[in-house]
């Protein structure tokens, strides 16, 4: 059985994980969510001006009431900016498991932000939430998401074929797991 915390701040060497704020339009602006090419590696749409933002703060602040809603700002600790995403954004409550989704900002990636974020919330849903099992998928184009799911202990599970048709080429799902039995805390 599930243990729903809700999302509770989490605190790594370099990041602060926790809820999203209203004051981080600015810096999710600046930094991810208006660039096409970044969004789309996940299927979520560029949000370009602050109105468009600030519904979806809206969205995922309200939220934040239900217990089962895990969905976390990155916060760079050295300067309190919002770097990027990470979320459980599904949750199978009958069979245990949760998958993760995350985004972190071009000029913050290639330096182990995304995979200490991705770490801290697999040991948060295996200790806190009691998960049995932590999924993750990426688009087949998007090599470095690969390179972060492998250093974070994922198995590679398989692939859903020409899943997505993007700017005229069918692009693979490829899916991985962690189990709680392969769970080592970091």
């Amino acid at each position: 059985m599930l243990t729903h915390t809700g999302t509770n701040e989490i605190e790594t060497e370099n990041l602060l994980l926790r809820k999203f704020e209203y004051s981080d339009s600015d810096d999710m602006l600046k930094y991810w969510i208006s660039y096409p090419e970044l969004q789309a590696l996940y299927g979520e749409p560029a949000y370009t001006t602050k109105d468009e933002v600030n519904d979806l703060l809206n969205k995922y602040i309200t939220s934040y009431e239900k217990k089962d809603y895990y969905r976390w700002a990155i916060i760079l600790k050295e300067t309190n900016e919002c770097i990027g995403q990470i979320a459980y954004f599904l949750v199978d409550n009958k069979n245990h498991f949760a998958e993760i989704e995350y985004c972190i900002g071009l000029h913050f990636q290639r330096k182990g932000f995304a995979t200490e974020a991705t770490k801290a919330i697999i040991s948060y849903g295996f200790d806190k939430i009691n998960l049995h099992k932590i999924q993750i998928s990426h688009k087949s184009i998007n090599i470095p998401s690969k390179k972060v799911i492998e250093k974070c202990g994922f198995v590679y599970e398989g692939s859903l074929r020409h899943y997505f048709y993007e700017n005229g080429i069918y692009v693979d799902r490829l899916y991985y797991s962690i189990l709680r039995t392969d769970f080592m805390p970091i």
